[in-house]
């Protein structure tokens, strides 16, 4: 029998995971792993659910449409991340599937798209985003997927804030002025803002810095773009408050 340690293919799952319990897989999944990677009965794989940790599991079906298998171990418990949240405008599309990607590798907790006054994209396809973030799960060795929201209103956001809950406020209109993020106190929960291409409206900033769980942080002297932004403020609060240390 092969070890887990040949066992490549991860492969994110809706179903309960357990010892010898028999998993559905999907037209996708039957179609990438039978069609594309050449696996038959008796290939191993790697399943999540973001619940269950990550088990080991054998190839019992192999069809065009549909497959199933049989679940062996568990190779790794469930590893939840930090309780951080990360909000953006979404921007232009491939751009904004960028986003969702990286935050999903960088141990976002949830994923919260939120429209500004100068937000380019009036809709996003949430399921499409969701898909994004299983992909980028499956790829980076994550056992959890961070849930993506549908878009919302930023004062809606932010009327509804649930109390305990800091919010680091990524201020572009102030790099290299506003404080940086060791100027900020440690501690759970976070989320992080990152603006549209436009940047904040004046009202925005201005009833942003009003709030008390709002933090203004400056990510350097350069103005970034709103990806680039994204992934520079989750790697910094990884590093000084997350799991990076």
């Amino acid at each position: 029998m092969l070890s887990f340690m040949s066992a490549k293919i991860r492969l994110y799952v809706d179903h309960p995971l357990g010892e010898g319990q028999t998993v559905p897989l999907s037209r996708e999944q039957a179609h990438y792993l039978f069609g594309v990677m050449r696996l038959g009965p008796g290939g191993q794989v790697l399943l999540f659910n973001g619940r269950d940790g990550e088990w080991r599991a054998e190839i019992t079906g192999a069809g065009k449409r549909e497959g199933a298998a049989q679940v062996l171990e568990r190779t790794r418990p469930l590893q939840a991340p930090p309780d951080l949240w990360l909000l953006f405008a979404p921007i232009k599309k491939a751009r904004t599937d960028f986003i969702v990607e990286k935050a999903a590798e960088m141990g976002a907790a949830r994923i919260l798209p939120v429209q500004t006054e100068f937000t380019n994209a009036e809709r996003i396809r949430q399921d499409r985003l969701q898909a994004h973030a299983i992909e980028a799960a499956e790829q980076c060795g994550g056992t959890f997927v961070p849930p993506v929201a549908e878009l919302q209103k930023l004062d809606a956001v932010l009327a509804d804030w649930p109390a305990g809950r800091r919010l680091m406020f990524c201020d572009e209109a102030a790099a290299g002025q506003a404080r940086t993020l060791s100027d900020v106190l440690a501690g759970e929960p976070w989320a992080v803002l990152i603006g549209p291409e436009g940047g904040f409206s004046p009202a925005e900033r201005g009833r942003l810095l009003d709030l008390d769980f709002v933090h203004a942080v400056s990510l350097g002297p350069r103005i970034l773009r709103a990806d680039t932004a994204a992934v520079a403020a989750l790697t910094l609060w990884q590093q000084a408050l997350g799991d990076w240390r």
